[in-house]
């Protein structure tokens, strides 16, 4: 998500600015200034002013997530949560290793997930909970991000993403298979359509798209124009600056966590109903993972591009688009649509970038009613909770 990470930068640089600030007030409290007095003897004088907003800019430095979460989200009807069940670690042929977790019956048809950039598998928090009911749900960490160990910063990439999802389609059980991904996750279905066109032949059976885009995702977010011709005197030096620096842009990157700057980033990427749950664990996901590997896949992304690569794709495609979505703008989806034979295009109100978290209500039957069609999953396993978590 550049959209995302780029305010995101820009707002820990305030949110630093903030914390020096406060820094320097109460130090220059505590140092006061000497002062002669009309008979020429010298007393300490120290602005009480100083050490009141130096001790408020500090504790919105340190606190302020809190209240800003307050005020960006709403209450939470069904909270989502970053957890973990029992996952396993493979070894890709890539060299990276994945983590990857399974739920729902393993003799069912299977979905695998695959999550946007930023984030890690435990995104999936509803959307794995409603098809695991009836579906065998691989969800795995990109490499680099979430328990998944990339083999180098060089395999940080679209095209190596895309050799471990295909490595992925070896452990279905042989099952029928969907393949969904959100943002970054459909560019990478959209990578191994591209260079790998042979393995959806056999077993996947369809494909799920959500919010993403078809080309180097600045040309298809808002204010493109701007963000296109701020790409090499800005963005790039950024992106490698974040690099070569990563141990002080990951603190960076906590302290605009914990002042709720990040929070502010991140509420960007969401419509008008998000949760407090929601807009904080996107937050935490995007701050604890490494800084230098989401600038590594950002300068990826700038050099990817499959326009028409799912121009021959002989499976059902589902796109789903938020009608307010900034990140991924809602052309892009219909671009995807329309270049794709057989695409099925739905639009979702109120929904930005992250709109399957925000509106899972209306993302989740979709996605659950498609992956049904495709594969032909038996409607009885609806009613179980086998596996669910």
């Amino acid at each position: 998500m550049p959209l995302i990470l780029v305010a995101s930068a820009a707002l820990s640089l305030v949110s630093l600015a903030v914390l020096l600030t406060g820094g320097y007030l109460v130090w220059s409290w505590c140092e006061g200034a000497w002062i002669a007095d009309q008979l020429g003897r010298p007393y300490l004088v120290r602005e009480p002013w100083r050490l009141a907003v130096g001790l408020g800019l500090l504790a919105i430095s340190f606190l302020g997530k809190w209240p800003v979460t307050l005020l960006l989200a709403r209450p939470d009807a069904s909270a989502t949560r970053p957890v973990r069940s029992a996952g396993e670690e493979m070894a890709s042929p890539t060299g990276s290793r994945l983590y990857v977790e399974r739920h729902g019956p393993p003799d069912a048809p299977t979905v695998i997930l695959t999550h946007g950039w930023g984030m890690d598998s435990t995104i999936w928090f509803f959307l794995r909970r409603a098809l695991a009911r009836r579906f065998h749900v691989i969800s795995w960490d990109l490499p680099g991000l979430g328990k998944s160990h990339a083999a180098s910063l060089g395999a940080v990439n679209l095209e190596s993403f895309a050799e471990d999802l295909k490595f992925l389609l070896t452990i279905t059980n042989g099952q029928p298979t969907v393949l969904l991904g959100h943002s970054i996750g459909g560019m990478v279905i959209q990578t191994l359509v591209r260079d790998h066109p042979g393995a959806l032949a056999s077993q996947v059976a369809g494909v799920v798209l959500v919010n993403t885009t078809y080309t180097n995702p600045l040309r298809t977010m808002a204010l493109s124009r701007a963000a296109v011709a701020l790409r090499w005197p800005v963005l790039e030096p950024l992106m490698r600056a974040s690099v070569w620096l990563a141990p002080v842009a990951r603190l960076c990157a906590w302290q605009s966590y914990l002042s709720g700057t990040a929070h502010i980033a991140n509420r960007l990427g969401f419509g008008p109903d998000v949760a407090r749950s929601q807009l904080e664990q996107t937050t935490l996901l995007a701050t604890r993972n490494s800084q230098a590997v989401l600038a590594k896949g950002n300068l990826a992304m700038f050099r990817w591009e499959a326009e028409g690569a799912l121009e021959s794709i002989a499976v059902p495609v589902l796109i789903l688009a938020g009608d307010s979505d900034i990140v991924t703008k809602l052309e892009a989806s219909r671009v995807l649509a329309r270049d794709t034979p057989g695409g099925e295009l739905a639009i979702v109100p109120r929904a930005n970038h992250m709109g399957f978290l925000e509106r899972f209500d209306a993302y989740n039957p979709m996605i659950e009613e498609f992956c049904a069609r495709c594969t032909g999953a038996d409607p009885r396993r609806a009613a179980e909770s086998v596996g669910v978590v």
